[in-house]
């Protein structure tokens, strides 16, 4: 039960048949099976399977993405590296600026003791126990000064007339006394002198009362540490950085007054000023301490740089992995394209075979029989290679007399086809003893109960009589066969039997007389029953179809496959059609 064709020698096929499938035999009413394209499940074996080696190493796109992945993450790098340093370099600039305005203040808190002891020594026209008690708080070990002296301006011999603490270097200096108290004069700034190379360096101070009286000048003197080395304080507001501050708008080291750095001239980062101090001017050279702008800043290149690698290399291996992927599935598709190929030359070979072997249990020609045209048809599923369990054939049992069969076997496969085969043969056997259709439905059934069977059969019996236009039919669970007189079609009402094979019983024979040039069509239950359908439909599609239009018998039969054929069957199908010709 299925869906191909078979149609009658000399009639041709249906332009919906593949003329190179068809198997026609010769003589009138010989059928004809036709092998269609195979549309099933097709059965893969994984161990045909087998994967191809992956090429080794990253693959193109694998390798753009890390080459692109490694040249953003290069790229924010050294973007935010250059934000970092010129962040660095502002904050740098700052800091000097504010350790130029420390520097500066300090000018006042150096003046002010001079400043007052030179107005005093002006008012008191120098006198030197007012001078000593005014000073002496100023001037010691531990104090802002370790000498201070009275110089009395416009006298012959430049020299100090008081001295609290230490002698002053500048006394043992004569010219350079000159010319600095010269310098001094001019101006109402503090006066700042060095002796940097002496064996005590320090630092001179001059301050003087501009338009005084008695004209003194105070001078004072403040040591430096004999390295020039001063430590850093962790607490104080400068403890980010180091900084060395020179006499002057030099940096050489011998115009060095103070540094704590271990090593000059630094590396790295670095900012300078000068910065006004008195008469004088300082320059300052500092370098950072660590990042100003914070430990998160300063590894944040590297964060970005490491992160940024190892997130390349992470889109590069997922990439690389899709890729294999890809590559897997091409390969896998190539094999299942090639197994897919060789199933279904396989399954087409298999299906060719089955259907070769239905054919062969079926007869190679209809009898011929006077006054009758007989043709038959049989279509195979349009799935599946099992063979079906549907037949057909007419025997001739006396002159203008044939009994005419068409059966069908549940199921598929060897066995219905055994139990097909069998049936049929017992069927023409008891078909040559005895003529009535009940009694060859009743002697069938009795042949196959007496043997255990796994399947049933139903069968449509008709004894026609051709010159008296009689019909005697019986049936064995089958549908009922169509007849179409006068271009009218009806289903001829019969009392049905039991299937062959599912239980004894009677059967009933209905006799009938035909209009002359009638049809009758016998059918297996694949042409009429579609899945999720009701087979009543089937029927009244059937009768449709049969009616819509007088057509010789042959052409008849292939309009009844090409409707078969446009629609999904899944079962194997049989027509005989007989139409008497008076």
């Amino acid at each position: 039960m299925g869906t191909q064709e078979a149609l009658e020698a000399g009639e041709g096929p249906p332009a919906t048949l593949d003329p190179a499938r068809n198997a026609l035999t010769s003589g009138v009413g010989s059928p004809a099976v036709v092998a269609e394209e195979p549309h099933g499940e097709q059965r893969l074996s994984a161990a045909r399977i087998k994967r191809r080696p992956l090429a080794a190493g990253l693959s193109g796109a694998s390798a753009i993405v890390l080459i692109l992945g490694l040249l953003l993450t290069g790229a924010l790098a050294f973007a935010c590296l250059e934000v970092y340093e010129s962040n660095e370099s502002r904050l740098l600039k700052l800091r000097v600026r504010e350790l130029g305005l420390v520097l500066g203040t300090a000018v006042p808190s150096v003046q002010s003791p001079l400043e007052g002891a030179a107005e005093l020594a002006d008012a008191t026209a120098g006198n030197p126990q007012k001078f000593r008690g005014f000073i002496a708080p100023y001037v010691g070990a531990g104090r802002q000064y370790s000498s201070v002296s009275l110089w009395p301006l416009g006298a012959g011999r430049l020299a100090p007339s008081v001295v609290v603490g230490t002698p002053p270097l500048l006394a043992s200096m004569p010219g350079r006394a000159a010319t600095f108290f010269h310098r001094a004069a001019r101006d109402d700034l503090l006066s700042v002198t060095g002796f940097l190379n002496a064996a005590t360096p320090s630092l001179g101070y001059e301050f003087n009362v501009p338009g005084a009286g008695h004209g003194f000048a105070v001078y004072a003197e403040k040591p430096l540490p004999a390295d020039r080395r001063s430590p850093r304080e962790k607490d104080s507001a400068f403890s980010d950085l180091h900084y060395a501050v020179y006499l002057g708008r030099t940096q050489k080291p011998a115009a060095l007054l103070v540094t704590n750095l271990s090593r000059l001239p630094p590396s790295g980062r670095r900012a300078t000023q000068a910065i006004p101090f008195g008469d004088a001017v300082l320059t300052v050279l500092v370098t950072p301490n660590g990042s100003l702008g914070g430990s998160f800043f300063e590894s944040l290149p590297w964060v970005i740089a490491i992160g940024g690698v190892l997130s390349s290399l992470l889109s590069a291996l997922v990439t690389e992995r899709l890729a294999q992927g890809r590559r897997q599935a091409e390969q896998l598709a190539l094999a299942l394209d090639s197994v897919a190929s060789a199933n279904r030359e396989m399954y087409a070979e298999q299906r060719s075979i089955a259907q070769t072997l239905q054919h062969a249990l079926l007869p190679d020609a209809l009898p011929s029989i006077a006054g009758l045209q007989a043709s038959a048809l049989y279509v195979p599923a349009g799935s599946g290679i099992d063979i079906g369990g549907d037949w057909y054939d007419i025997v001739p049992v006396g002159p203008g007399r044939a009994l005419l069969l068409v059966g069908d076997v549940s199921g598929h496969g060897l066995k219905a086809a055994t139990m097909m085969a069998s049936t049929r043969h017992a069927a023409l056997a008891y078909a040559a003893r005895e003529h009535r259709p009940a009694a060859v439905l009743r002697m069938l059934s009795d042949f196959v109960s007496a043997a255990p069977h796994e399947h049933f059969a139903t069968l449509l019996c008709i004894l026609v009589d051709v010159p008296r236009h009689e019909l005697t039919i019986a049936t064995a669970g089958h549908p009922p066969p169509l007849l179409i007189e006068g271009g009218h079609g009806r289903f001829l009402e019969i009392a049905p039997g039991p299937p062959i094979g599912v239980s004894a019983g009677d059967y009933s024979e209905t006799t009938l007389t035909v209009a002359p040039g009638a049809t009758l069509l016998g059918f297996t239950d694949g042409l009429v029953e579609r899945r999720g359908e009701m087979i009543d439909v089937g029927m009244e599609r059937l009768l449709r179809a049969a009616t819509a239009r007088e057509l010789p018998l042959a052409e008849l039969m292939a309009e009844l496959a090409r409707i078969l054929s446009s629609g999904h069957h899944q079962d194997d199908t049989a027509i005989m059609g007989v139409r008497w010709l008076t």
